[in-house]
């Protein structure tokens, strides 16, 4: 029997691209709403409550509302919006969070979809923390910069419209030292301050590198950049979408540049660790289309339902 599916928002960048994941597989039966009756409470109320699982691609507030019109108990929704990411009654989808993550996220009928910053910057810091090496005192700054697909439909058309130089450099934003990420990148990786963040858009489609630096005398112990290596290979270790690189990675080192945009059209997280005797760079490489939003929505979706959650990524 096909799994019900019903993507609320479908029209947006993230919900298109969870209907193309769907849309190759025979395991789902995706339901859809009538053109005319998207703004329509009670038609997408219908939907929401006949689906196994439904997605929320929407804004904050419409995402809180979509949530309170579901009455069944057997419709899991995950919620692609910032709404519900620090929230106690919901499930933070990231299955590689934590060793109970998994097994969280296949019991919970709310499931919160991390953001694509939040989403390398956690699985950058949460592992130190967890092992001791980070004190949750520690004031961390970390710098992403990211494609422009990041910003939705309105950046998407203005980047592609052209006529505007100012578009062909990197653009670095979240001057306010409040983006909407940084709550769930406190809560979820265990840091009692709230990090110094700075998002870049860069004038590329898609693509993200968040780049976490550290003074190895700020942490627990001085550890040296083998023993961070270490960490993440014993904490990674046969995570299908994650690939912890060699330290100090000769290939990068060998070109001069990182590749932000290595892992786009797929799932997977490079870690990178490099390292002298007083430094370390920490970074982490994703898809923001993909791991870093969608790819990671119907990850989740996969480990709920108890399927195989590489299938259909």
């Amino acid at each position: 029997m096909a799994y019900r599916i019903f993507v609320d928002g479908q029209e947006g960048t993230t919900g298109l691209r969870i209907h193309e994941y769907l849309a190759q597989r025979n395991d789902v039966e995706l339901l859809r709403i009538d053109a005319d009756k998207r703004k329509d409470p009670a038609e997408r109320a219908r939907l929401l409550n006949a689906a196994d699982v439904a997605f929320l691609c929407l804004p904050d507030a419409a995402s809180r509302e979509a949530a309170a019109m579901v009455d069944n108990p057997n419709t899991c929704l995950i919620d692609a919006s910032t709404a519900h990411r620090t929230a106690s009654d919901w499930v933070f989808g990231l299955p590689e969070l934590s060793p109970q993550q998994r097994d969280l996220i296949r019991s919970s009928k709310r499931i919160s979809n991390p953001g694509c910053h939040a989403s390398s910057f956690i699985l950058l810091l949460r592992p130190l923390v967890d092992a001791g090496l980070i004190p949750d005192t520690l004031t961390v700054s970390a710098t992403s910069i990211t494609g422009y697909s990041g910003g939705g439909k309105k950046m998407i058309e203005q980047y592609e419209a052209g006529g505007d130089a100012r578009l062909q450099a990197p653009r670095p934003y979240g001057l306010s030292l409040a983006h909407k990420h940084i709550p769930e990148m406190t809560r979820h990786t265990g840091l009692a301050k709230p990090p110094i963040f700075m998002p870049i858009v860069g004038p590329f489609y898609k693509g993200l590198a968040v780049t976490v630096p550290l003074a190895l005398a700020d942490l627990k112990g001085s550890p040296t950049g083998s023993d961070l290596h270490r960490v993440f290979a014993e904490r990674y270790q046969g995570e299908r979408f994650i690939r912890v690189m060699p330290l100090s990675d000769p290939a990068t080192l060998e070109s001069g540049f990182f590749d932000v945009q290595a892992n786009n059209d797929s799932n997977n997280v490079d870690i990178f660790i490099f390292a002298n005797d007083s430094q370390a760079l920490l970074i982490a490489r994703l898809d923001n289309l993909g791991k870093g939003a969608s790819g990671a929505a119907v990850q989740a979706m996969n480990v709920h339902l108890g399927l195989d959650e590489a299938t259909g990524l």
